[in-house]
């Protein structure tokens, strides 16, 4: 399943309340559950992150990352969320990893960014911008509600 993930994702593996989960998803990557894309944005985004969350990033970027350019499309598209007021200028980024997994054909996305991304008011707001754009809405979960609990 093609996933894409944001920055926080991987910062989740360092924190108290996400370590384990968040490692839990990325070992069932490592077995082939996701196959994961990420943008350049999250790229600049890791350049700016603590050293060990840089390294951890680094281990994975290897073998399990694909990343998607930010198109002239995902800015327009990014443009169409903050235009139709789901998150502000403050947290274009945020509108900018929707619409590069909306772009990329990404089947979900998954976030703990529970403000601006994980969020059921955002979510079908995202998504309506998405079907008038000549997108297809996006399941949008925490690395928590994506787990395989049967193995």
């Amino acid at each position: 399943m093609r996933a894409y993930v944001d920055t926080c994702v991987f910062g989740g593996a360092f924190d108290q309340e996400f370590a384990v989960v968040t490692q839990q998803f990325f070992d069932q990557v490592k077995h082939g559950r996701f196959s994961l894309v990420i943008s350049a944005t999250v790229v600049a985004e890791i350049s700016e992150s603590p050293l060990h969350v840089q390294a951890f990033f680094d281990e994975l970027m290897t073998d399990y990352l694909t990343i998607v350019p930010v198109s002239l499309a995902a800015r327009q598209l990014q443009q169409a969320y903050l235009d139709a007021g789901i998150v502000t200028g403050k947290y274009a980024d945020d509108a900018l990893h929707v619409a590069v997994a909306s772009i990329s054909d990404c089947a979900l996305i998954v976030s703990w960014n529970f403000k601006h991304i994980v969020h059921f008011q955002k979510i079908p707001q995202y998504n309506a911008v998405n079907v008038v754009n000549g997108y297809r809405p996006l399941s949008i979960y925490s690395p928590l509600e994506v787990m395989n609990y049967d193995e």
